[in-house]
């Protein structure tokens, strides 16, 4: 199984609950992510690629390979910070 998804990495859970309001209110998570993630995919509008089962964090898999596509999930706390993680599709 494969899995492509994009994220925003922020430092605190009330940052994280703060982008995930703006993107409820229909803000575009792409740019989002251009201005406040801490992560380089952030360049990328927080694309990761594809990628496979094991490659990311336990948490982090969790949510891109057992939640619903195409929505915002979060805010997930890894070691890294707190994540606002959208799968674009599994196969």
């Amino acid at each position: 199984m494969k899995a492509c998804a994009c994220h925003i990495l922020v430092k605190t859970q009330s940052e994280a609950e703060k982008i995930k309001a703006l993107i409820d209110k229909g803000g575009n998570f792409q740019q989002l992510a251009k201005k406040y993630s801490l992560c380089p995919s952030g360049k990328k509008g927080g694309d990761l690629g594809e990628f496979r089962p094991g490659q990311m964090v336990k948490a982090f898999d969790n949510v891109v390979f057992k939640k619903p596509i195409l929505e915002v999930h979060g805010p997930v706390k890894t070691q890294f910070g707190f994540h606002l993680i959208k799968t674009l599709y599994r196969n």
